[in-house]
């Protein structure tokens, strides 16, 4: 099995005037098997959000390589973006298209067209709850309505590689379910998802490998079970090992 993701001893530094500079990520190493939806944890202000940006070409290294899909993100951001489909935080979704335009427009950017483009959107406002509200503005609808549009979006192309960002915000818990139903099921199918939650039952529930960091740097590493069995508590969950692991580091980086 190929790595989708390919990262060595990736750095990157932010240096404000007058003030010393600061390792936002500070040399990560890590590779993700095709087809396997990886977990990058950690508290606020880890670096999370820092390697996401580096992965998906919006910012540059400061030193080390990253690859996506067996491109260099600085080498040829280009190529990367092709082979990748981002979901952020912030909502996304064109407010003054209907929520069929807002995904007829975001398949069209992808290379589709025609009555196969028309398919999928209508399977994934199926999915995704959206075909009453096909034809009302983004702009009219809920937080939580313009996240499923944009998640529908993700699913609506075939790119190899998905990034997520806080995917289930503003979801309800039986729409979070389906969502993730639908993202194992892509993963099943050869695609390579990376997610980053605060909601650390998500998961323990979805990911098949997790890296967890603070203040750059890998604080731990490996499936699910093998981050719980870090635990001296029995049957801890991710989420009670993530709470130890983070009172044991230190404040500041070294």
């Amino acid at each position: 099995m190929s790595d989708a993701l390919r990262v060595e001893n990736l750095k990157k530094t932010f240096q404000k005037r007058g003030a010393p500079p600061v390792a936002a990520v500070d040399g990560l190493s890590f590779a993700v098997p095709t087809g396997h939806i990886f977990g990058l944890l950690g508290p606020n202000g880890a670096g999370k959000t820092t390697t996401l940006k580096i992965l998906t070409t919006l910012i540059r290294p400061t030193s080390g390589t990253a690859e996506v899909a067996g491109v260099d993100v600085a080498r040829d951001p280009l190529s990367v973006r092709r082979k990748i489909v981002v979901v952020v935080q912030e909502s996304a979704a064109e407010i003054f298209l209907s929520v069929r335009d807002n995904l007829l427009t975001f398949g069209r950017f992808h290379g589709l067209k025609g009555d196969a483009l028309r398919a999928r959107a209508d399977d994934v406002m199926e999915k995704f709850g959206l075909v009453q509200d096909g034809s009302r503005k983004a702009m009219d609808l809920s937080g939580g309505f313009r996240r499923r549009i944009q998640v529908a979006k993700a699913l609506l192309v075939d790119t190899p590689v998905m990034f997520l960002d806080e995917f289930s915000t503003g979801m309800d818990p039986i729409l979070k379910r389906s969502v993730m139903a639908l993202l194992r099921a892509e993963a099943r199918k050869g695609r390579t998802i990376v997610l980053t939650t605060q909601i650390l039952s998500e998961a323990e529930s979805l990911c098949d490998d997790i890296l967890i960091i603070n203040h750059g740097r890998e604080v731990a590493r490996g499936d699910v079970e093998t981050i719980k069995a870090l635990s001296a508590t029995h049957n801890a969950t991710l989420e009670d090992v993530f709470v130890e692991l983070m009172q044991q580091a230190p404040e500041t980086p070294q």
